[in-house]
């Protein structure tokens, strides 16, 4: 009787080095396949899988060398145990990069042979990864807005003049359209250059991209902020000044690590849902000199805070920023955005929360005390460096 032989990954990006994978973990049995969860990547890698977990387990099944495969209904970097507690592999195979002193001692507790393998690929294909495929995909920042949002629109800033705060983000995790990450702006660029930015000064890049995207013959009367496009370009921390102009009149930049790494340490974003078709966050607004003046204010408590790593500081003028934004436009609150912030609003650590863009649903960005106390399922932010 042949030996049962287990396997366990994510196997969102399926690639022929899986299949080279399988072939040889099967060569020691048959070969019996435990799968992540939808949830349990979203929690270890803090985004969605591109394919749902029926259709990975789909794939994976209708490969020659598989017996069988199965969801793991643990959790975590070991989220196989109830798999293997059903199942008794006689043999557990890894690969190199998969292989870790945990997996090696519960093999050993329980009598399983443990066997890693090198990563070869199939004669006459070229080695692959996960990690490689993901680098070759388009790699377009992103930004989150920090405070002053809403002041780089010309009927906002006319009233009182002040400051945009913006991070460049890398897309570290998957950027859904309409939910408040300027994906508008992204996709203008992606018609451009659809893989990277290009080596550029970012200012002028930016306003190269402000202005493509505001073509003079658009239709709907629609401009879009320059804080997207400047979010985008400028890697770092940004902050730039609208006083009744859509292009602001100046643009700062903080590049010092301390402060980015900083900042990273006390940010994290909660999935919500996209702002929902036929949504209109400037219906109902109310735009007079104090509320703007008081948007004003909060951006540039916040940038101070910042540049002097006052955390609590930092979360009382991003919170103050947001409410002067829902105070201007009570639109961006839509059905099921309160029971978000009434949710994680509560939770320990979590000392201030705002939506991206203009709102309506999206993400919940939250200030945190520190990454350990960064909520369940929710989204590590990465600062974008100057020079990458």
């Amino acid at each position: 009787m042949p030996k049962k032989v287990f396997v366990s990954g994510c196997y969102d990006l399926l690639h022929s080095g899986h299949v080279e994978f399988f072939k040889e973990a099967s060569a020691y049995g048959d070969l019996y396949v435990g799968i992540g969860s939808d949830k349990t990547i979203q929690v270890l890698k803090g985004h969605k899988t591109l394919y749902s977990e029926q259709e990975r387990l789909f794939m994976v099944r209708a490969i020659r060398y598989v017996k069988d495969a199965f969801i793991n209904a643990g959790s975590g970097v070991m989220d196989f145990i109830p798999t293997v507690e059903a199942l008794h592999p006689d043999v557990f195979v890894v690969n190199e990069d998969g292989s870790r002193p945990e997996k090696e001692q519960f093999c050993r507790e329980r009598g399983i042979e443990y066997v890693v393998l090198k990563r070869e690929p199939s004669e006459g294909l070229q080695a692959r990864s996960s990690t490689d495929l993901k680098k070759a995909q388009p790699q377009i920042p992103t930004r989150l807005d920090l405070a002053g949002t809403w002041i780089d629109q010309p009927y906002v800033s006319c009233l009182c003049p002040g400051w945009a705060l913006t991070i460049s983000l890398e897309p570290t995790f998957e950027i859904r359209d309409r939910c408040g990450l300027s994906t508008s702006t992204r996709n203008t660029i992606r018609r451009i250059w659809p893989m990277h930015l290009p080596t550029m000064d970012p200012e002028m890049l930016a306003k190269l991209v402000f202005c493509f995207e505001n073509d003079p013959e658009r239709t709907d009367g629609i401009i879009s902020g320059a804080q997207d496009a400047i979010g985008i370009c400028v890697p770092g921390l940004s902050r730039h000044y609208y006083d009744a102009h859509f292009w602001p009149e100046k643009i700062e930049t903080v590049d010092d690590e301390g402060i980015l790494t900083w900042l990273e340490d006390h940010l994290c974003m909660i999935p919500m849902f996209p702002r929902r078709s036929g949504c209109s966050v400037v219906e109902g607004k109310d735009i007079t000199r104090p509320k703007v003046a008081a948007l004003a204010k909060a951006a540039d408590d916040c940038w101070k805070a910042i540049l002097s790593k006052d955390l609590k500081g930092f979360a009382e003028a991003y919170k103050a920023s947001f409410e002067a934004q829902i105070a201007l436009f009570p639109a961006m609150i839509q059905e099921g955005v309160q029971d978000y912030i009434d949710k994680y609003s509560v939770m320990e650590g979590v000392l201030a929360w705002k939506m991206p863009g203009a709102g309506g649903g999206g993400y919940l960005a939250l200030v945190i005390d520190d990454k350990k106390h960064m909520p369940e399922g929710a989204i590590e932010l990465h600062i974008r460096r100057g020079g990458m």
